[in-house]
């Protein structure tokens, strides 16, 4: 009786710890969303401006920059977030399986699902008999 405690004890730990998981990778997507956003922000008002310098805030300091290269350090932040926001959520396609698989439920359908590619879509034009 005390070994089977013990085992639920330790499952719904091992649940409890997936779950966690799952919400502190989808808590990062939304702040790299953010983040994302404020460089595409940022950008616009740069293009906008008629000045050749601008203050830029980098983590804690404050620095005065040519425009053109605010916003190549802009653009490069904005890539970055978006590499990270993707490997994230494909993680989190994995973790939400093994969620699932922990609470012995099937997988979600269609969860794993990737697009066709270019030349995928051609063939089966070509099957259909459409032009591409």
């Amino acid at each position: 009786m005390m070994k089977e405690q013990q085992q639920l004890l330790q499952h719904l730990e091992q649940v409890e710890a997936k779950a966690g998981e799952i919400l502190t990778d989808r808590q990062e997507i939304v702040a790299l969303d953010k983040r994302r956003n404020d460089d595409r922000v940022g950008m616009r008002e740069l293009q906008k401006t008629n000045c050749n310098k601008t203050w830029i805030a980098i983590g804690p300091m404050l620095l005065k920059m040519p425009n053109k290269t605010a916003e190549e350090l802009l653009l490069k932040d904005q890539q970055q977030c978006d590499i990270e926001v993707n490997k994230l959520r494909s993680d989190l396609k994995v973790k939400v399986n093994e969620l699932r698989d922990l609470e012995l439920n099937p997988p979600v359908p269609g969860i794993m699902l990737k697009p066709m590619s270019n030349k995928e879509m051609s063939v089966i034009n070509q099957v259909l008999g459409k032009n591409s």
